[in-house]
């Protein structure tokens, strides 16, 4: 199924491109953007990974530089009997992680400094066993594809806006008036719609695999309150702090929204599900559980 959506994601990126070098460039534009296409669904699987990590200035480490981090991975990739991930360190107060990768013989999974300094090892460990089980699950190449499909989107969006500054409003052809009118409304909702288009394929993609990730992360532990505590906690920092060079077309990749808002528009629009509701699941599994 992952590959399937892997797949439509990367079908989008090149349809998208198409439609707008036809509408900016007539067949020759269109020609121009299927040779980005090509060029962006070839990085978008192989190197997306090595270019998210290098947005969030995301650092390797050792054993010997990240003893407790590497041994809570060491040990849950043992468990859930998966290649061992590289680990990676962001150097920011704010805590957060997230995971990457195209395979998981590919992987890694990056924390922040901060989410080591407020976290205790059970929760660290709910945390990175989430982190694993999109790995498994296999959530990491959609997530690292839609964060690219999501930034070209917003670059669309960009380039039609200097478009109507500059009146550079599309192609003239003998349809379109010779004003430009056409030309620019086009451009209008090429600045409306590509934004919108560039959450809508976030939210498909993210809030029901951090459910997912939630109950596969509390059953490694075997102690999914912890995990629920964790969250809790990096909610209230994401309320107060920022998390430097974020950007909206990665946001979903973290284990909690690090652009989060406080209101219910803000919410709806989230790429993950709320705090609230996840913990409600997590504290169910481990009744279940019996812990």
């Amino acid at each position: 199924m992952n590959r399937m959506k892997t797949v439509l994601l990367l079908a989008t990126l090149t349809g998208v491109l198409l439609a707008i070098g036809n509408w900016f460039g007539g067949k020759g534009g269109m020609l121009v953007m299927f040779l980005l296409s090509v060029a962006m669904n070839f990085g978008s699987y192989w190197f997306s990974d090595k270019i998210v990590l290098n947005m969030y200035g995301a650092r390797e480490v050792t054993a010997q530089e990240a003893p407790i981090l590497y041994e809570i991975v060491v040990n849950l990739a043992r468990k859930a009997k998966m290649p061992m991930p590289k680990v990676y360190i962001m150097d920011t107060e704010m805590p957060n992680a997230f995971a990457t990768g195209r395979d998981p013989e590919h992987a890694a999974v990056a924390a922040t400094t901060g989410i080591l300094r407020i976290l205790n090892r059970e929760e660290l460990a709910g945390v990175m066993a989430h982190e694993l089980a999109h790995v498994r699950n296999r959530d990491t190449l959609i997530s690292t594809i839609v964060a690219t499909l999501a930034g070209m989107i917003s670059m669309i969006a960009n380039m039609a806006q200097w478009a109507v500054l500059f009146g550079g409003f599309g192609r003239n052809n003998d349809e379109e008036q010779e004003n430009g009118v056409g030309g620019i409304i086009g451009s209008l909702l090429l600045m409306v719609v590509a934004p919108l288009a560039a959450t809508l394929i976030q939210l498909g993609i993210s809030r029901t695999r951090e459910f997912l990730a939630d109950e596969s992360g509390g059953l490694l532990t075997g102690n999914p309150q912890a995990l629920a505590n964790a969250l809790q906690k990096l909610e209230y920092y994401a309320k107060h702090q920022t998390l430097p060079a974020v950007t909206p077309a990665t946001a979903h990749m973290f284990i909690v929204n690090p652009l989060k808002g406080g209101d219910w528009l803000a919410n709806l629009f989230s790429t993950h599900p709320t705090t609230a509701q996840r913990a409600v699941k997590l504290q169910e599994l481990a009744q279940r559980l019996g812990r």
